[in-house]
């Protein structure tokens, strides 16, 4: 089926994992008895077949860099898991726009190079994939990544809870263009939401009445701290919207980010409070808590994502795919309880129908 070329908008964390896992997965047969890959093949295609062949940041520790130092450079503060041999793509210098908070230039070194034509960076790269890992509620360069990646005639992934496959102007763009695009707010693999949402589907399916439930998170990556300071809302409201659809009735729901620990580093604590009645009306409560490594969480579902938009791109699909959002991400156009859109993920990839 050939390569699916990927270019990537950041270089944070979350590109530091998955430029990991590539060389961790990359042998087919490995990947088979690695832990944390859900598809090791998905449809025709093997973590093997995904090549990086442009990246955009706008931290001078970065920028100039090859790809392969520039995921392990500060403030990236992801695992390490895997070696990385020279990748010869070099880091360029993207827009800043609204990619840089007060908060964040704390921690990011603004580069004083002058920000590249990213159309002519993805065309001359032959990408024909460009994947968003801008920071939350950056929307000014989420947009201008999307119009670049449109201009280019490149699919685009949105992992930001920035509206855009969500929003019908952007999903009707990418339609006229016939590209794909996904979004939004990537799902982790065991992250506190696709936790919490199995949670309440166990207990709905059993018959228990669910009364009331909270998920609270707390981080220490870039990422919870732009989660507090900017995009709080937007993501609570992202959250305690997807893990209501588990519930079929009206029940107090509140799901998301509450601070951000500098010294937790990138790993993340969630609690979990449910409480309800089961038969007999007797009383249940459940408190849990679950800690994790961010970065990693968002790789195993990003894998997925990548080749499901390359099926739909051999496919001649175009605009929001539904079987890739609902399954990859917290706020698609059309939300399924989680069960549902694994199943519609599974039936998508085992289709051959084209468009």
């Amino acid at each position: 089926m050939g390569k699916i070329k990927i270019a990537l908008a950041g270089v944070g964390n979350c590109a530091s994992s998955l430029i990991q896992a590539f060389q961790h997965y990359g042998n087919p047969s490995k990947a088979k008895e690695s832990a944390g890959l859900a598809h090791p093949m998905l449809g025709n295609y093997a973590v093997s077949d995904i090549e990086v062949v442009a990246a955009f940041d706008v931290d001078q520790r970065k920028v100039g860099e090859d790809l392969s130092k520039a995921i392990f450079a500060e403030p990236n503060n992801a695992p390490k898991f895997t070696d990385i041999a020279t990748l010869n793509v070099s880091v360029q210098r993207g827009p800043s726009l609204d990619g840089i908070t007060p908060e964040l230039r704390e921690l990011v070194e603004e580069s004083s190079a002058k920000p590249v034509d990213v159309t002519k960076v993805l065309q001359d790269s032959k990408a024909n994939l460009l994947i968003g890992l801008l920071p939350s509620g950056a929307s000014e360069a989420t947009y201008h990544y999307a119009e670049a990646a449109l201009n280019a005639g490149c699919a685009y992934i949105n992992t930001s809870p920035v509206f855009l496959a969500s929003n019908r102007e952007w999903a009707q763009r990418f339609r006229d263009a016939k590209l794909p695009v996904a979004g939004d707010d990537l799902m982790s693999q065991l992250g506190a939401t696709a936790l919490h949402r199995a949670l309440l589907d166990f207990l709905v399916k059993r018959g228990v009445r669910i009364q009331e439930s909270y998920q609270l998170d707390v981080g220490g990556g870039t990422e919870s701290l732009e989660s507090l300071h900017r995009a709080r809302d937007q993501k609570r409201s992202m959250k305690t919207k997807i893990v209501s659809t588990e519930v079929p009735y009206e029940v107090p729901v509140t799901a998301g980010s509450t601070d951000y620990v500098y010294f937790l580093g990138n790993r993340r604590e969630s609690y979990f409070y449910l409480r309800g009645q089961y038969i007999g009306d007797a009383d249940f409560k459940i408190d849990l808590r679950l800690v994790s490594q961010d970065a990693p969480n968002s790789t195993s579902i990003l894998l997925d994502v990548i080749r499901g938009i390359q099926i739909g791109i051999d496919r001649g699909f175009s605009g929001p795919i539904d079987a890739v959002c609902s399954y990859g991400f917290k706020a698609p156009p059309r939300p399924y309880p989680l069960s549902v859109s694994e199943t519609i993920f599974e039936h998508y990839i085992r289709s051959t129908r084209p468009v």
